[in-house]
């Protein structure tokens, strides 16, 4: 940007916009930010930003707003339905960042909108972030833009000043293939956080140190970023800190699960854990950290009875842990993939995003780019690694000794039966194939 920065409006000062505002302010501009919670006003005004009372007044003469709150329907409010909204004060030709997670149909919706009450001129960015607090605060977040290539150009410099350099990403699609971006992404979060619970759950019902058990997770090929990020949180007697509640990844399932019925596209790893996530929300957990899922894993050990499995070892009962895992993995990262295949975004832009983010594992960072291959209808690699075969027979091991042990293991035994499905799909004499062929469940 020129040498004067120009004055920046900010709605939405929750836990995320916070920390992109007073970053913004540490970079030496000039924001106005506007939040329903007047504490969360104080803390920003003390930070060095000028406060609103009202979504109008806070972007007054400013040609660039930046919208961070919790959901749709809170941007429709704050936006153009509530009391004193954005809309009418937006100067002319005024940029809007929409950083919300929200659905593609909203933001597109929201595209249309503005366009028939006589706003058109604005530029409008859908443009969601992923990262945590932590990186807003440091404007390092991941950043996902779609919209008009003016608008992306209007907007560049807010973007470059609220991301890592190298996680900012410019997505073809317009208006709409940010958040699908974003939604595909997702699903690995969604499935991944539930995971960690489910994986660890599962060892403690082996009679495994969940202490000692996790770091040999962490050094196996069933390594993934959600589970060593949940990890302490998982191993504290209370769940906390609360760093990301169970309220939060409920709302992108819903998001995933909703776009997934508009588009017709089967979600079955992501309805599984969305499923879970309801049932955990059922017993007052929604304010919880989402670690504190593992509670529903763990409830019944000692309460059902004598049970007893056939693995004794620690080593073998490790390897049925890390065989469930990777199942999970695969399959979600074949349904993370195959969507965005539909959605027709860039898929080794979808791939670099994915498994430089939360989303990311050591089955994505080995199959991602197979399964990419079969959405490209390319020749699939053979004979590389653990067999489609060995993976799923270790899978049902895991899933067969849950059951002798009464666990439940709702992702294990979905992905199970899917890569059971598969097989039905796969010719008797194709020998050893890839373990990528999964994603033929969804059409590839």
């Amino acid at each position: 940007m020129a040498d004067s920065k120009p004055n920046i409006s900010f709605i939405g000062l929750g836990a995320m916009g916070f920390g992109m505002a007073t970053n913004l302010v540490k970079r030496g501009y000039q924001v106005t930010g506007f939040d329903v919670w007047q504490p969360t006003l104080e803390r920003f005004q003390a930070a060095g930003g000028s406060i609103a009372t009202t979504p109008a007044e806070a972007v007054k003469d400013k040609n660039y707003c930046v919208c961070m709150v919790a959901t749709a329907q809170q941007a429709q409010a704050v936006l153009i339905e509530g009391s004193n909204p954005a809309l009418p004060a937006l100067p002319k030709g005024a940029t809007l960042l929409l950083c919300s997670t929200v659905p593609c149909g909203y933001v597109q919706g929201l595209e249309k909108q503005l366009s028939e009450l006589g706003r058109g001129d604005i530029r409008l960015i859908d443009s969601p972030v992923s990262g945590g607090a932590a990186r807003a605060a440091d404007g390092t977040l991941s950043i996902m833009a779609g919209g008009s290539d003016d608008a992306i150009e209007k907007g560049r410099f807010l973007l470059q000043d609220m991301s890592d350099p190298k996680k900012l990403y410019i997505v073809k699609g317009g208006v709409g293939a940010g958040s699908n971006m974003k939604m595909c992404h997702q699903v690995l979060a969604a499935n991944q956080i539930l995971a960690a619970s489910e994986g660890l759950g599962f060892a403690t019902h082996l009679g495994l140190d969940p202490h000692v058990a996790s770091q040999g997770i962490l050094k196996s090929d069933a390594w993934a970023w959600m589970f060593e990020n949940r990890l302490p949180r998982m191993l504290d007697p209370e769940f906390k800190p609360v760093a990301s509640a169970l309220t939060i990844i409920l709302k992108d399932t819903s998001i995933i699960t909703s776009e997934a019925r508009r588009a017709g596209f089967p979600t079955p790893m992501t309805s599984t854990a969305e499923q879970v996530y309801f049932s955990g929300l059922g017993r007052g957990y929604g304010p919880d950290d989402d670690s504190s899922l593992i509670r529903l894993y763990i409830e019944g050990k000692g309460k059902i009875g004598p049970v007893k499995g056939l693995v004794e070892s620690d080593e073998g009962k490790l390897a049925l842990v890390v065989g469930l895992l990777k199942g999970i993995y695969l399959c979600s990262a074949a349904e993370s993939i195959a969507f965005a295949h539909r959605c027709n975004l860039d898929l080794d832009q979808v791939f670099d995003l994915c498994i430089n983010a939360a989303g990311g594992s050591a089955v994505l960072q080995t199959v991602g780019p197979e399964i990419i291959k079969l959405c490209r209808g390319e020749q699939l690699s053979t004979g590389e690694g653990e067999s489609f075969e060995e993976l799923t027979q270790r899978l049902q091991e895991a899933v067969e000794e849950a059951q002798r042990l009464k666990v439940p293991v709702y992702l294990g035994s979905q992905a199970l039966t899917l890569t059971r499905l598969v097989r039905q799909l796969i010719p008797k004499a194709a020998g050893d194939v890839s373990r990528a062929v999964v994603a033929k469940i969804w059409g590839l």
